[in-house]
């Protein structure tokens, strides 16, 4: 499925094709008649003065340009490896998503209370607009969750009514990280509405890197979740680092006494079953309302049922003694106890998931480091694995499609060049202004900051293009001086100052285009940035480049003729 960008830019190149083959001819034939003027104007004349010494000098000194050129492309590649790697760059959505988790068996009412203390903690910041949550699972269960679990989400006010505009959201999320923190009882996950529901989809967790330890004893995989969260809290750019909460479910745990049941002349099943009525309840009819039925249970009431001393002393009826009791408490054990809170399972094996966010670290470096980390502290016992997942996952997957997809564009893109120029030689030649273009595209990124990211991949392809036309332009206008034997120098030098013009031209309108992409500020700019970074500062890197670099590797591969062998 296409995105909006890609459409676009598809349907406008298809338009631009049939209208330069159909309009356009016809409408210079219509528009241009009488007296043509064909010289330059002041400002391509001026650029003609400044460029033609520097075409001169380059010439003389070949292996100066050629040994500074190659220099640049290693040096830009060398910067490409630290740049560091994302799927698409975090947006600003505007608001704040804020995860509170509480101790496992909080009952609802003890949650709302908590919940209504979190609000006017943060309701209090000067940036905050309002906020609401959603507890436990609604009647429609889209998104279930159980009583100690809420989903808060901070709605922010507009920059403008912020008693300091100037600030950053990176400091609101932190006073709103301090304003929760003064509420105990709580940990809490920060990310973002729409982050938050992608990441789930993603990886079945909420936040951006995933740590799954699989096995089969619960607290084995716990101790080890512990180590995997101490050593990710050490980590650069470690930010909620949490354990999936698995244990500390409270459970009252009855052990029957046998032999003092058996005295009584009591049978298990028959103490089985009292409790059970008590505890649990027994259903005692059926209401109807309309099509709908319930069941009508009896049991003891709540402050009795978690009252142990109340429990103790029931009274059980003798069967052989009419009239004749015992006390529960002489029949059963009562204990407390804490149990599995949940078990969570995936491809049918039990799983302790360790959950982190990243901030300030691009997620690529942030990964690669965190697992030399683990897999150099962490010893996982025999019989246990650790898989990794999160957001990272889509960037593993896009990078293996992009290793396809990009050589069979360049491919295709070298495969056009032999049809225009018919010379294989000329093709590759043309094609060097890639790599030319790769440079100003990665030192622009590294400049501004900004990792690699699928929105930079694109804008790379799209720079290669332009790259290749401006070179094509190039060639193509030498060749024709040669086809018309015109001496080798006096052609690349004709040639090239000819075509100065509309190589300055495409050029101009692929940076000014994407100028206002690389200095966006609103919403979804993080995105539009490195596509429009790469594409200005490649242009540049290559209409430089390619007026100076082109030439001269022309002149290197056809200063001696091929020889025509003739049978």
């Amino acid at each position: 499925m296409f995105t909006p960008m890609a459409l676009t830019v598809i349907v406008a190149l298809f338009a631009a094709i049939l209208i330069s083959v159909t309009f356009i001819p016809a409408a210079i034939a219509m528009v241009t008649t009488g007296h043509i003027n064909i010289h330059d104007g002041r400002l391509i004349r001026f650029l003609k003065r400044c460029y033609i010494p520097v075409f001169h000098w380059s010439m003389g000194h070949k292996k100066v340009v050629l040994l500074m050129a190659t220099g640049l492309f290693a040096f830009s590649m060398l910067l490409s490896t630290r740049l560091g790697t994302e799927f698409i760059p975090a947006l600003d959505e505007g608001d704040v998503a804020l995860h509170a988790l509480r101790i496992s068996g909080t009952s609802l009412s003890q949650s709302v209370e908590m919940q209504y203390a979190l609000e006017n903690q943060i309701k209090k910041l000067p940036e905050v607009k309002t906020m609401f949550a959603k507890v436990g699972t609604a009647e429609i269960a889209n998104d279930p969750m159980p009583p100690n679990v809420a989903d808060n989400f901070v709605m922010l006010k507009p920059r403008a009514e912020w008693p300091d505009p100037s600030k950053s959201k990176a400091a609101v999320v932190a006073d709103i990280e301090a304003a929760a923190g003064r509420v105990i009882g709580n940990n809490y996950e920060f990310t973002q509405p729409i982050q938050m529901r992608f990441n789930e989809l993603i990886s079945g967790v909420r936040s951006d890197v995933a740590v799954k330890v699989f096995g089969d004893d619960m607290e084995q995989l716990l101790a080890t979740g512990n180590q995997i969260a101490a050593v990710l809290e050490k980590v650069s750019g470690s930010a909620d680092v949490k354990v999936e909460q698995v244990t500390g479910q409270p459970m009252l745990t009855l052990a029957l006494r046998r032999d003092t049941i058996s005295n009584y002349g009591l049978s298990m099943l028959d103490v089985q079953n009292l409790i059970a009525g008590l505890v649990a309840g027994e259903k005692a009819g059926e209401l109807f309302e309309g099509d709908r039925r319930f069941d009508i249970v009896v049991r003891l009431k709540d402050d009795v049922r978690q009252d142990i001393e109340a429990l103790k002393k029931i009274p059980v009826p003798l069967p052989n003694n009419a009239g004749s009791t015992v006390l529960l408490g002489e029949l059963v054990d009562f204990q407390m106890a804490t149990s599995p809170a949940q078990i969570s399972r995936e491809n049918g094996k039990r799983r302790v998931v360790v959950t982190a966010n990243v901030r300030g670290r691009d997620i690529g470096s942030y990964i690669s480091a965190a697992q030399l980390q683990v897999n150099e502290q962490i010893k996982v016992p025999e019989g246990y694995w650790i898989g990794w997942g999160g957001t990272f996952e889509q960037l593993q997957s896009a990078r293996d499609r992009l290793l396809i997809v990009v050589p069979v564009t360049l491919a295709v893109i070298l495969m056009l060049l032999y049809a225009a120029l018919g010379s294989l030689r000329n093709g590759l030649l043309v094609f060097t202004a890639v790599p030319l273009a790769l440079t100003g595209g990665i030192v622009a990124l590294a400049l501004r900051g900004i990792p690699l990211s699928i929105s930079a991949v694109v804008g790379f392809i799209a720079l290669s293009g332009v790259a290749v036309l401006n070179g094509l332009v190039l060639i193509s206008a030498i060749q024709q001086l040669r086809q018309q034997g015109v001496a080798l120098d006096q052609a690349i030098y004709e040639g090239t100052v000819s075509r100065l013009r509309p190589v300055l031209i495409t050029a101009s309108v692929a940076a000014l285009g994407f100028i206002p992409m690389a200095f966006n500020v609103g919403i979804g700019a993080e995105v539009q940035r490195p596509l429009a970074t790469v594409v200005i500062g490649g242009v540049l890197s290559s209409t430089l480049l390619t007026l100076i670099v082109l030439p001269l590797l022309y002149y290197l591969l056809h200063r001696k003729p091929l020889e025509v062998k003739h049978p």
